[in-house]
């Protein structure tokens, strides 16, 4: 099997749309030998965050000498991204390799209507299926959508993180934040340990219920961790963390947000938590100092300043709009914008307003994606005053936007992280040249 095989073979899977439920993974997996119960697991999930923390986490853990699998989505540009090996993302011949290795186990069930895996299904039990053959020491696993019934939750995870909590995907998840609290806690089992982040009262209450009926410790941001320093610096923070077993100074985490702090703050935590110790003070600093966050507030070329932000919610477009208040010089920006059909469009935009003084609507190459023409009305009503261009086409809109913003002003493309997906390898491309 060659590389653009193993592609087209994973594309078949597309059209399979999302299936809620751990049936038919469980099946494949058993067939394979259930890889994914061969290493330690901290597992992941919330609305927003859970990629960073994913990230952190592994850091922290490659630092402290784990040999580490992380699994994370969506992915930007290609597919193997989704799945590293300490930091480093599978080969395009690591990819192929894995995938040739699971496609003999999916023939077995593929020719029962029932069983036939979704592309996300097929996907994590290829990473799972790689993270064994590496004998890695640990799996970092993020959770797709929700978590009781994402196909991520067959793992039996020693460490379960809800970084945070709001209403997203409610046609899965329910229309509450309990009941979205409730979904995602779920990914907590028996023997573990819960680590949270800064979540609303309702969604604490669930949680905590759910430790409590499986006699789980639960390790709350701002009760049991917290911050205790945030300094704006060249290229990022510098912050303190008192830790579940420590207190850690003088840590620089090279990332844009002050949302990212809590994530780094859950991710020490977490760390701590699946060693059951203090960290090596050394190590949490070259952890968190060697993390990078591509398509989150990721700054990938300067004339002009080209900002990538895959923000999919209000509540994270709200917190990339402060962050480039606080950490960026005062741009109008020229803003690249486009969403997937089921995100609250009007909402997105509303959160730009002060932010973007040229807005460029385009669509991303998805059967979901809201066509331009809509994201442009959308717009026009969210942001009065701000001059809209229809693009189409990404590509479109990221040269337009270019060529507006000139040598000296600055560029953001958010929305979607597909959309971000298919800006980034242009404008990384326009930085070198």
């Amino acid at each position: 099997m060659t590389y653009t095989e193993a592609v087209t073979y994973l594309e078949l899977h597309a059209g399979r749309g999302v299936r809620p439920g751990l049936e038919q993974i469980a099946g494949l997996l058993s067939s394979m030998g259930d890889p994914h119960l061969s290493y330690p697991v901290v597992h992941l999930t919330g609305s927003k965050g859970k990629t960073s923390a994913a990230r952190m986490v592994a850091a922290l853990a490659a630092a402290h000498g784990l040999s580490t699998g992380t699994y994370t989505s969506p992915h930007l540009e290609t597919v193997e991204e989704r799945m590293s090996y300490n930091g480093e993302q599978a080969s395009a011949d690591e990819f192929t390799q894995a995938v040739a290795d699971t496609a003999a186990f999916d023939l077995l069930v593929d020719a029962d209507p029932d069983r036939r895996l979704t592309y996300f299904e097929f996907v994590t039990a290829v990473a799972f299926a790689w993270f064994a053959d590496r004998a890695v020491d640990l799996g970092v696993i993020e959770v797709g959508l929700g978590g009781r019934l994402d196909a991520t939750n067959v793992v039996d995870s020693k460490v379960a993180v809800v970084t945070s909590i709001a209403l997203e995907h409610t046609e899965y998840l329910g229309d509450t934040l309990a009941s979205i609290a409730a979904e995602k806690v779920a990914i907590l089992k028996p023997g573990g340990t819960l680590v949270t982040g800064e979540v609303p009262p309702e969604a604490e209450a669930v949680m905590a219920a759910r430790a409590a009926e499986l006699d789980a410790p639960h390790l709350l941001f701002g009760r049991d961790f917290r911050l205790t320093d945030e300094i704006l610096a060249v290229g990022g923070w510098d912050i303190s963390i008192d830790g579940v077993y420590d207190h850690y100074d003088e840590l620089h985490v090279p990332v844009h947000g002050r949302h990212q702090l809590m994530n780094a703050a859950v991710a020490v935590a977490t760390t701590e938590t699946l060693l059951g110790r203090a960290l090596d003070p050394e190590a949490v600093a070259e952890g968190l100092g060697s993390v990078t966050l591509p398509g989150r507030l990721e700054v990938v070329g300067r004339r002009p300043l080209l900002v990538l932000d895959g923000a999919h919610t209000p509540e994270s477009i709200e917190a990339g709009a402060a962050a480039l208040d606080e950490e960026f010089p005062p741009f109008l920006w020229k803003t690249v914008i486009g969403a997937l059909a089921d995100k609250k469009l009007d909402q997105l935009l509303a959160g730009l307003a002060g932010v973007a003084g040229e807005v460029f609507a385009v669509s991303a190459q998805s059967d979901r994606a809201i066509p331009a023409a809509e994201v442009a009305a959308a717009a026009r009503l969210a942001l009065p005053g701000v001059e809209v261009h229809e693009l189409g086409s990404v590509p479109d809109g990221v040269e337009a936007a270019v060529l507006a913003a000139g040598a000296d002003g600055a560029v953001l493309v958010t929305g979607s992280m597909y959309v971000v997906g298919e800006a980034r390898s242009l404008l990384t491309n326009i930085e070198r040249s």
